[in-house]
């Protein structure tokens, strides 16, 4: 069974998400802010994590480029989701390699749509010969 980090600080959207995942087959681990999910992310090292960008004790942003610096965590697949309009945000979320940028409200497909990608991604750098060399694994 694949598993989802959902990380989200609003457990009503946070709570909608598992019940979606887990309806297609997902098994969801959760983290409602930045230092939760950081400590959840290597202790499980998850399939893919959806990732909110405004969350306390850190934002998405920082939390997805430590995840990059993480021998741990490098190579799992990052889908933000966000409520903000800031154009930067999606700039930002393309350099830190993210797989996808969801604006909240968001439709179920468009969230497994996404996780399709991910997971596609993450098959092609475990079957690829010239994989990023892997990172530090202080957070």
């Amino acid at each position: 069974m694949r598993t989802v980090l959902v990380v989200e600080d609003d457990s009503r959207i946070a709570k909608a998400l598992d019940i979606r995942l887990k309806a297609h087959g997902y098994r969801v681990v959760s983290a409602p802010d930045a230092v939760r999910a950081m400590t959840v992310a290597t202790g499980e090292v998850p399939d893919v994590i959806v990732l909110d960008i405004n969350l306390p004790g850190g934002n998405g942003l920082m939390i997805a480029e430590r995840l990059l610096n993480n021998a741990l965590t490098t190579d799992v697949p990052v889908i933000f989701i966000t409520a903000s309009k800031q154009p930067r945000l999606r700039e930002r979320a393309a350099e830190l390699s993210a797989v996808a940028f969801l604006e909240k409200p968001f439709s179920s497909a468009d969230l497994l749509d996404a996780i399709d990608v991910a997971r596609s991604r993450q098959t092609l750098q475990a079957n690829s010969p010239r994989r990023r060399p892997a990172a530090s694994t202080s957070s």
